[in-house]
């Protein structure tokens, strides 16, 4: 199972992909980026993927490009990789330039299409739930950078993980400078209480996920109630229950908070049932014409 990569105007092995050093997304980490995976080789929820795309490109003047041109590059990429599934990375790069952070040095922006096969977390962490650790890297405040633009810069996410890996995590938990929990370092976080899901708003800083947005969907479909209120560190160890989601991931439990369990340490009722409705969507995406 291949990794293929779209670079250049050609698709290329993993080996054979390079990008200039003087492209600003690597010098600066100027680029806007999605992540997504394909469910029976067929990309999960590519549309709402490309149009935040095209919003983070609007938001720092990047120009993203169309999407039918990227989606039949991506098409190309896929049928060359020819994984059963896959993990998709697009890349927009504000392209190569003199050094220097003046945006007007910078030639025209590149895209890049990464494909490799699909690899998801351990099976049992589904059945019995990962950690999640509350960390001291907050998020950046929206006046220095919009959390919804899906940038390149990505430092503070990687310090982030870092602290909760290291304190034996799956994942780590950001707050904002209020005190508020905001998202993860790479996922949203909801809770459940007495049966009612609660999620933060868009205004604690979080980039609101695709996956996210599809869940609360999923969750008005079963009469599952979905709230966004700002949620303090306290509400979450307090949960009944707590899961993150990505579109990786998609939908993972969590039954452990730092270090302590939530609740009685299993997977509870209601994100079973979520868990259950985002693997059937998962289904229809894999079995839709």
């Amino acid at each position: 199972m291949p990794t293929k990569v779209f670079i250049d105007g050609k698709i290329v092995d993993r080996q054979d992909a390079t990008i200039s050093v003087f492209d600003r997304g690597f010098l600066y980490g100027d680029s806007v980026y999605e992540v997504l995976r394909t469910s029976g080789g067929r990309p999960v929820d590519l549309a709402p993927h490309l149009e935040r795309l095209s919003r983070s490109g609007d938001a720092v003047f990047i120009t993203t490009p169309a999407s039918d041109v990227i989606r039949r590059h991506l098409a190309a990429v896929l049928a060359a990789a020819g994984n059963e599934d896959s993990y998709i990375r697009i890349v927009v790069t504000r392209g190569s330039s003199e050094i220097g952070l003046d945006m007007g040095l910078a030639g025209t922006s590149s895209l890049i299409v990464i494909v490799k096969p699909l690899t998801l977390p351990p099976a049992e962490l589904y059945h019995s739930g990962a950690e999640l650790r509350i960390v001291g890297v907050q998020v950046t405040p929206k006046v220095a950078m919009d959390p919804s633009v899906k940038s390149g810069n990505y430092l503070s996410n990687i310090m982030a993980l870092r602290e909760a890996k290291q304190q034996g995590a799956h994942e780590a938990l950001r707050l904002n400078k209020e005190g508020f929990v905001a998202e993860g370092a790479s996922s949203n976080v909801f809770v459940s209480r007495k049966g009612k899901v609660v999620t933060p708003p868009k205004s604690a800083g979080l980039l609101p996920g695709i996956t996210r947005m599809r869940i609360m969907q999923i969750a008005k479909s079963l009469n599952i109630e979905v709230t966004e209120q700002p949620l303090h560190p306290d509400d979450v160890r307090g949960a009944d229950e707590i899961f993150i989601t990505s579109s990786i991931r998609g939908l993972l439990p969590i039954t452990k908070v730092d270090g302590s369990l939530v609740a009685d340490g299993k997977v509870g009722t209601v994100t079973r049932a979520l868990l259950e409705g985002y693997n059937n969507y998962l289904k229809l995406v894999a079995t839709h014409d």
